[in-house]
């Protein structure tokens, strides 16, 4: 690595030109033409699909058309990303979601006809070897299909959420693309963009965080009423479509989604919960390691330990790699083509969106990173994490396309995987305890945003969808929901929270997945693991852990965890066993910090 790693994405190999790609909107001319050909080839009344040939040809138009709005919507994700103020985008962005309604509307045509098809001949289907890679996702779709509205609502529904509910999304973008934040750093009065201003939430001097924060509360105070509208309107339709289709739970869809059980989750919580003591009194240490009384909200990610040395892009990247490698030279060599062939935007500059994201481009057969790094701890693990998305996209290329869909819940555990895999070896090569300990306190970050902040946003979103049941919430009543679920989740730890969370946090706006927030919990446990198993067999594990992956988008996670560790997680024991292994790292920084 002699040569300085690009940190700005190259994305003109997939279409030259960013927002003003010619060859980008004809590839979006092509694919309106071949979704409209598919829903005038679905819509033939004499359409059979029950025989097997004419099945097979629609599942391949399918699949064909579904990559490629895929790789139109991630496209958009990434100009919109790197770029907040790229009108182009948005209005490219408004023409994919538009593409992506059509698309919408054609799959439920489909699934109509899934649904006619007599049993004893859908279950020959099934049955057939050319279909038995994706025999899992189409029986899925069959009975999702079932438990919907009829087809013509389920359609409108969909037409109309483009400039009704998902809109709601595009306003909060357009909120963070204007805002911006001032702070005073050594001596000088700066403009610095949401994601910049969130990074100093890590800073080291604690005048510093808390004046960081006290500008992020006031930013986002002047915007807590267009948020609110936001989120009352796409919590609004949720709950509208949920009643006409007869759906009782809000938690039903995203459990469905993330094709887990109810009882998982309780068992998962209820574990967690059994341990919260502990990271209470590891939050009574650092407080007491930074010399005060008791943690604000902006103290939880600040840096302890007297060892506080940047990290270049370029170091941080030859770490990943190498100790990517000690585990499976497979994601190494990947990790390594990532970083040489410029698929990461990580450069540290205004106009960018804030947090990251790992997006994959299935035409391509690439992925691309997104990030701000400013060679913090947390950067690395977040570039770290970000590759394990992508990493585990990588291993599913060779499966067919419907096969590839996996959930939120277990894309979070190969990210989460790979994050542990660099913190543990850093934390266990130290070179000697000061260095050891702010390694191990960046691990412990990780275990209070899964365990409390995460808690926090899914104790949040249940009670905000029971008070939205009555009526519009109040910015006003959004900010006391928030500062309650937060002192729940932080069993009163904190002397402070942050009230405007709700309006601050992007996973709230987001149309595709309700409740994006106790996936990441579901992940973080299940890698810890797959992560003990892996320690326990060594190299030979390499290659179970790709079986594992390829199986995320086929499988219910109950019968994963089944079939690979032979483990059943509707019980508290097996995440009690996962908790224990986070809370093991409390117990050493305990006993580091003895003297304290």
């Amino acid at each position: 690595m002699a040569k300085a790693l690009p940190q700005r994405w190259d994305l003109d190999v997939l279409f030259p030109g960013g927002s003003e790609s010619a060859e980008f909107r004809t590839f979006l001319g092509e694919l309106e033409g071949d979704i409209a050909s598919l829903q005038a080839r679905i819509e033939q009344t004499d359409l059979a699909l029950n025989e097997k040939n004419t099945f097979l040809g629609v599942v391949e138009k399918v699949q064909s058309i579904g990559v490629r709005v895929r790789q139109a919507g991630a496209y958009i994700s990434c100009l919109s990303a790197q770029n907040v103020k790229d009108e182009q985008a948005k209005l490219l962005g408004g023409r994919v979601k538009t593409i992506s309604a059509t698309f919408g509307a054609a799959l439920t045509g489909w699934e109509e006809k899934l649904v006619n098809i007599e049993e004893s001949a859908w279950k020959a289907l099934l049955a057939d070897e050319d279909l038995q890679p994706i025999a899992f996702v189409l029986e899925e779709r069959r009975r999702r299909a079932q438990e919907k509205l009829p087809p013509e609502q389920e359609v409108l529904a969909n037409d109309l959420a483009v400039d009704g509910y998902h809109a709601w999304q595009d306003l909060y973008n357009a909120v963070v693309g204007r805002m911006s934040i001032e702070i005073e750093l050594d001596g000088e009065v700066k403009q610095l963009s949401v994601g910049q201003a969130s990074n100093l939430m890590s800073h080291p001097d604690r005048s510093v965080r808390a004046q960081a924060f006290a500008k992020w509360q006031e930013a986002w105070g002047k915007e807590t009423e267009l948020c609110a509208q936001a989120l009352n309107h796409l919590g609004g339709f949720r709950l509208a479509l949920y009643r006409h289709r007869g759906w009782d739970s809000v938690l039903r869809e995203p459990l469905d989604i993330g094709r887990m059980q109810e009882k998982t989750l309780d068992a998962m919580w209820q574990a967690i919960d059994n341990r919260k003591d502990r990271l209470v009194a590891y939050l009574e240490r650092k407080a007491k390691l930074l010399g005060i009384e008791k943690l604000s909200w902006y103290d939880v990610s600040a840096p302890v330990g007297n060892t506080h040395k940047k990290v270049s892009y370029d170091e941080a990247a030859e770490m990943i790699v190498h100790h990517f490698n000690r585990f499976n030279p497979n994601m190494a060599s990947f990790a390594q083509q990532a970083f040489d062939e410029a698929w990461i935007e990580a450069e540290d500059r205004p106009g960018k969106r804030p947090g990251g994201f790992c997006t994959s481009f299935p035409v391509s057969k690439q992925s691309r990173v997104f990030m701000t790094y400013a060679g913090s701890a947390s950067n690395v693990s977040t570039l770290a994490h970000e590759l394990g998305h992508a990493y585990h996209q990588q291993v599913m290329w060779d499966l067919p396309p419907l096969a590839q869909n996996y959930a939120m819940n277990v894309a979070e555990t190969a990210s989460t995987f790979a994050e542990m895999i660099l913190a543990d070896a850093a934390v266990k090569n130290a070179a000697n305890d000061d260095e050891r300990l702010v390694l191990l306190e960046d691990k412990l970050q990780s275990v209070v945003a899964f365990f409390m902040n995460i808690h926090a946003r899914f104790l949040f979103e249940k009670n905000f969808y029971e008070q939205r049941k009555n009526g519009l919430v109040s910015a006003a009543e959004l900010d006391r929901l928030m500062l309650e679920a937060q002192e729940t989740a932080f069993k009163g730890a904190l002397t402070e929270y942050e009230p405007h969370f709700w309006a601050s946090k992007l996973h709230f706006y987001i149309t595709s997945y309700p409740f994006y927030n106790f996936p990441y919990t579901f992940g973080y446990l299940f890698s810890m693991s797959v992560y003990a198993r892996a320690l326990a067999e060594g190299e030979s594990f390499a290659d179970k852990y790709d079986a594992l992956l390829q199986d995320t988008g086929r499988l219910m996670v109950e019968d994963l965890a089944k079939k690979h560790l032979g483990e059943d997680m509707t019980t508290v024991d097996f995440w009690q066993a996962a908790v224990d292994l986070a809370v093991a790292d409390i117990e050493e920084f305990l006993r580091l910090t003895e003297e304290a």
